[in-house]
């Protein structure tokens, strides 16, 4: 019986995904990050660290634990892949090549109550880029290029990557005279779900604000702009302060090289927080046009004092894909198809059960050449050979003979071929996935 939230998806949704991973990786790989895979589970004490997520963590046991295990010997699921990669960084730091740029396309566990697109076992891609010390800004600018270019090779809507700086947020806040920042960003992250009312109700409930303050804070969570002006936006509404400045710029600085790759690709959106407690800077977040009512489908940030060691601090940025996410909203609305549900190319027709031999052959020169071929499974009259092809959407059926025809039961035509050098058309060789 299914299990809610741990989705299984059938072999033509499986074929998409590996698609979808394939065109992710190579994407990555062309921005120079490289592969890494670290382990599933994390000291619990480590899980926590990040604040805020205490329950969502899977736990890990035995059936057969012994009671009063201590808590830094529980071990949990991993809920996203950050957390693991700053510890594998602490860890593994004097053999690291700094700036460290790194992919990881896992699996990731995270106990919230699932609904459309949000599971509670999930897959994700991650870019991020960690230095010693310092991290330069341009690291910033290049994550919406990454996930832009991945998103333009996907037959997927159009992406919108929505982009602010938590120091314009905190600078701003300080700039009114409000102390408690913090408080401030968690309570303006809900204006989606409650409204502005409720949240001017909040700000001066929970943050101290007086209701001047509280509109203010509205004002800046309005702005939202596909370019610069944004900033002159927010210098209007009269408040200053060093880290406003430096957020603005910094903001810019994002935008400006967005707009010169991929003119619309990012959009400054001045409510956005997130939701995670360590972002210091730059946080994004992704919305899929004609799918926005469900939320991001890619987000992250910036990290300045996510992991260190001794007096070393790892700076860091990433952004993170949630691939199950993505493909389970799309599923849902049946918006992609795949031109077959296996990866056969070419179904070897069998005469005769006693030409097995004969047809198995075929297949292993015509696989020694990269063609993914099958022999049929059994001697049926070759209608029903072809029928079982065409059931399965594969292009190809090869009749042994004198000589060997091929024939695209597509179109109907048949042609001699030599298993030596036959070639499919390219398109065919492997499945294609459409939007539909």
């Amino acid at each position: 019986m299914p299990i809610s939230g741990f989705p299984e998806w059938l072999p033509s949704q499986r074929i998409i995904e590996q698609r979808v991973l394939d065109r992710i990786r190579s994407t990555f790989e062309l921005y120079g990050f490289a592969p890494l895979e670290t382990r599933a589970v994390e000291p619990l004490d480590i899980l926590l660290s990040k604040g805020e997520t205490s329950k969502e963590v899977y736990l890990l046991h035995r059936l057969q634990e012994e009671e009063g295990a201590k808590r830094e010997d529980q071990l949990g699921l991993h809920f996203d892949l950050t957390v693991p990669f700053a510890r594998f960084v602490t860890e593994n730091h004097g053999k690291l090549q700094f700036p460290f740029r790194r992919y990881q396309i896992q699996k990731v566990w995270r106990g919230e109550r699932p609904q459309e697109g949000r599971y509670r076992e999930f897959l994700q891609a991650d870019i991020d880029v960690v230095n010693r010390d310092t991290l330069p800004f341009h690291f910033d600018t290049e994550m919406p290029l990454v996930i832009g270019d991945v998103f333009r090779s996907l037959p997927i809507p159009r992406a919108t990557i929505l982009v602010n700086n938590r120091k314009i947020c905190e600078g701003f806040y300080r700039g009114l005279g409000l102390e408690d920042t913090a408080q401030v960003l968690r309570t303006v992250d809900k204006l989606d779900k409650i409204g502005p009312e409720k949240v001017a109700a909040a700000l001066v409930e929970t943050a101290g604000a007086t209701d001047s303050q509280a509109a203010q804070c509205l004002r800046l969570a309005e702005i939202s702009a596909t370019d610069g002006s944004f900033a002159d936006r927010v210098r209007a509404l009269g408040v200053t302060d060093p880290m406003l400045d430096e957020g603005l710029a910094e903001l810019l600085q994002v935008v400006e090289t967005a707009n010169e790759h991929a003119p619309g690709l990012v959009r400054a959106e001045l409510k956005i927080a997130r939701g995670l407690d360590y972002y210091t800077g730059t946080v994004y977040e992704t919305l899929l046009e004609g799918y926005e009512r469900f939320g991001s489908i890619t987000s992250g940030g910036r990290y300045d004092n996510l992991a260190s060691v001794g007096n070393t601090r790892f700076p860091g940025v990433g952004i993170s894909i949630g691939v199950s996410r993505l493909l389970g909203l799309l599923f849902g609305q049946d918006a992609l198809t795949v031109s077959r549900s296996v990866p056969t190319c070419v179904v070897v027709a069998l005469p005769s059960d006693d030409r097995r031999a004969e047809c198995d052959r075929i297949a292993a020169a015509l696989r020694g050449r990269g063609i993914p071929t099958e022999v049929a499974p059994t001697a049926a009259k070759f209608g029903k050979q072809i029928q079982f092809a065409d059931r399965r959407g594969i292009p190809y059926v090869w009749f042994p003979g004198e000589p060997d025809t091929v024939k695209d039961i597509r179109s109907g035509e048949q042609v001699e071929a030599d298993a030596a050098t036959w070639q499919p058309a390219p398109g065919d060789l492997h499945p294609n996935v459409f939007a539909r």
